[in-house]
């Protein structure tokens, strides 16, 4: 089956291994030094790896593979806890061991992670949605409903995609608008991102999502600046390529923080 999965580039790979301790399906091991991705079926594409890897050094792609087999990654777990099996053509060359010195949970973004977000409606109880937090005595709430928010960085396929209401938002954009959480990411699947700084083409991976996930509709907040409209543009292009027919709206946002 064609499906997404991680690709490691062994050139640009450092060996340090922190992709291994994030791979929780035991998916990667070393050997001769560098990752490799053991076992196709044991990789269940959601990119737990991929910010671990310090070196860049890990993609997604999509290409033919074996499904993910949970049930193998659960026996292989219960047969040799904290092991990476290894594949068949694999089968002789045992990973090699990890320096003592690596930091033994990896790298703490590198865990995909949906939060239950409270109903607005009970923390305001009683009061107009408008007002501040902070205005009724409680601090203010964070509305972000997923980790991680880096449009290079979430997987393609993931649950908080699942009917999601997605808001594509230049990195700016939080800092510029003062009540950017309650007025735009709540209720919402945020991802981030600047073209300008990333010097990449979100089309493709957002395209990637668009498709692959039952999304209900599309915002994006850019700023007023110019190189934000690379952002909008990819999202327009994305969602057209999708195929997907669900609304789409953009919100600017000025260098003073106002809304145009």
């Amino acid at each position: 089956m064609i499906r997404t999965i991680v690709e490691i580039d062994e050139v640009a790979c450092n060996g340090c291994g922190l992709c291994v301790d994030a791979c929780h399906e035991g998916a990667i091991g070393l050997v001769g030094g560098k990752a490799r991705l053991l076992r196709d079926d044991y990789c269940d594409g959601l990119g737990d790896c991929l910010p671990a890897c310090p070196a860049g050094a890990i993609s997604f792609v999509q290409r033919e593979a074996e499904p993910y087999d949970e049930q193998a990654v659960l026996a292989a777990k219960g047969a040799a806890p904290g092991a990476s099996a290894a594949s068949p053509e694999h089968a002789g060359a045992a990973p090699e061991p990890v320096a003592a010195t690596r930091h033994a949970g990896g790298c703490p973004g590198s865990l995909s992670r949906f939060f239950a977000a409270e109903d607005s409606s009970a923390v305001l109880a009683g009061a107009d949605a408008s007002a501040d937090a902070d205005a009724l005595g409680a601090p203010p709430k964070s509305r972000l409903a997923q980790w991680p928010v880096e449009i290079k960085l979430v997987p393609t396929q993931a649950p908080y995609f699942a009917g999601a209401h997605v808001l594509v938002a230049a990195d700016c954009t939080a800092f510029a608008y003062a009540d950017f959480h309650r007025r735009f990411m709540d209720g919402k699947t945020t991802v981030i991102g600047c073209p300008k700084l990333d010097a990449v083409d979100y089309t493709g991976k957002l395209a990637e999502i668009f498709a692959s996930n039952d999304v209900a509709s599309v915002t994006v907040a850019r700023m007023e600046v110019p190189c934000c409209g690379g952002l909008e543009q990819a999202a327009r292009t994305a969602l057209a390529r999708s195929g997907k027919d669900v609304p789409f709206a953009v919100v600017t946002i000025s260098t003073r923080g106002e809304l145009l």
